[in-house]
């Protein structure tokens, strides 16, 4: 079964940008031998906005990403990059994006600095606009003061932010972010989900997968869950959630019973619950008013939880 769900408002102060998408995707399946991994996946993600893509491991996820940046090509299907198929015009749509993957992909043995005035070089800047550019990244991500140091003494959090910020030299529209924030600490995370935020309020479009049901909630406009190679549900963070029903009391009765119903935040019928309760001659211990979680609404639409499986793909 597929849940599909009213369009999320746009970003505060994006009301006067166009609404068009900048990835549109239908129809796309991909096939390796007798495993049909991604099976007829279609959504669209609109200009300016945080997409995230949710699953458990082995549904499809990182092939999807490859997919929608080139990488490997669909069996069927077609995928745009605001607006450049990504069959013909393949050249195109990687001067459009930026990728940054689960693992850090800058050189340990050159400073931060270096590392991305390199790769403006490499795009094509001559060295005084990279020098530029790459300062700018550094105090961007708050790495400025550790500009000069070799990558090889940066911390775990440092290592992602410099690698997000290589991503950016050209400034790129649209952002692919594959698990991110895998293996940071809290802080880390935290700091990196401020450059999200920011980059989202900058106009660009950010395309995130993340194994971690609060990043997606904290920074998603739209949520899509793939599982078994298909799109299973989309919506906001708040719909996906309605899918699972409203807010909830959890008592705690005297004798040690526990149970759950549901009260969709309505006072009286609360009121009414304990009433009854007390009617019948069942003193609640405790009361906890329970609101549902994506947790819960990944769990209700997949039926496990977001990494049961080994991640085939």
């Amino acid at each position: 079964m597929t849940v599909r769900l009213t369009r999320n408002e746009p970003r505060p102060g994006y009301a006067d940008r166009p609404a068009e998408a900048a990835i549109s995707v239908s129809g796309v399946r991909k096939r390796y031998g007798d495993r049909e991994v991604l099976r007829d996946v279609g959504f669209d993600v609109p200009t300016g906005q945080v997409f995230a893509l949710l699953g458990p491991n082995g549904a499809g996820k990182t092939t999807l990403i490859r997919v929608l940046t080139t990488l490997i090509r669909p069996d069927a299907g077609t995928a745009r990059v605001l607006g450049h198929d990504l069959r013909r015009e393949a050249p195109r749509v990687r001067e459009l994006i930026s990728v940054t993957g689960q693992y850090a992909s800058v050189d340990e043995e050159l400073t931060g600095l270096e590392n991305l005035v390199m790769i403006g070089r490499l795009l094509g800047l001559r060295k005084r606009a990279a020098t530029e550019r790459a300062g700018e990244l550094l105090a961007e991500f708050d790495l400025a003061d550790a500009a000069s140091k070799r990558v090889a003494l940066y911390s775990g959090g440092m290592r992602r932010r410099l690698d997000l910020a290589a991503g950016l030299i050209g400034s790129p529209p649209v952002i692919f972010l594959d698990e991110p924030t895998t293996g940071m600490d809290t802080r880390s995370r935290g700091a990196l989900w401020k450059v999200v935020t920011r980059l989202a309020e900058q106009g660009r479009t950010i395309f995130l997968t993340t194994q971690y049901l609060e990043e997606a909630d904290a920074l998603a406009d739209r949520i899509a869950v793939l599982d078994g190679g298909r799109i299973v549900a989309s919506g906001t963070a708040d719909e996906l959630k309605r899918t699972v029903g409203g807010e909830a009391i959890e008592l705690v009765l005297e004798d040690g019973t526990v149970t759950r119903e549901t009260t969709d935040g309505d006072p009286e019928l609360l009121r009414e619950i304990l009433n009854r309760h007390h009617r019948d001659g069942r003193a609640v211990r405790s009361c906890t008013v329970r609101k549902p979680t994506l947790d819960d609404a990944f769990l209700a639409l997949t039926g496990h939880g977001a990494t049961t499986r080994e991640d085939a793909r």
